[in-house]
């Protein structure tokens, strides 16, 4: 008897076969020969890699990635000297060139904590906005 592979195939005397048309499948199914279907995983995309190798990779990955967020002290010094210098949030925003929701999720401590844009803001609104002294004024560097 004839023994089935993969996807579409039969086989004739060890002879693998792939059935391409509908009339070819239903001359195998007529003989009584067994046809087995099997879903192509890329089909029709531009992939070089299997689906299934990725997959795997991120169900096997037990990480749990937290994104830090700025505290509220942080914030709260912040907003003390923007209103201090007399700025808005948009012109603190167009000063460090950045957008204005930034400036206002740092204020809120929603904003996520990324060191360029503290830095700029320390620059600006002249307070120290990183490390233990929080809300202190900033000390130019001795030469």
């Amino acid at each position: 008897m004839d023994k089935v592979f993969a996807g579409l195939f039969y086989s004739m005397a060890q002879a693998q076969v792939r059935l391409k048309t509908s009339s070819e499948i239903s001359a195998a199914q007529r003989r009584g020969d067994a046809i087995i279907t099997t879903k192509k995983y890329a089909a029709a995309s531009n992939r070089q890699k299997p689906n299934e190798k990725h997959t795997r990779k991120i169900e096997e990955e037990q990480e749990s990635f937290h994104i830090e967020h700025v505290s509220a002290d942080v914030g709260k010094a912040i907003m003390q000297a923007r209103q201090a210098k007399g700025l808005t949030q948009k012109d603190l925003a167009t000063k460090i060139n950045e957008k204005p929701q930034i400036v206002s999720d740092y204020e809120t401590g929603k904003g996520v904590k990324n060191q360029n844009v503290l830095a700029k803001m320390e620059k600006v609104l002249g307070v120290k906005l990183r490390g233990k002294e929080v809300g202190y004024p900033l000390v130019p560097p001795k030469k």
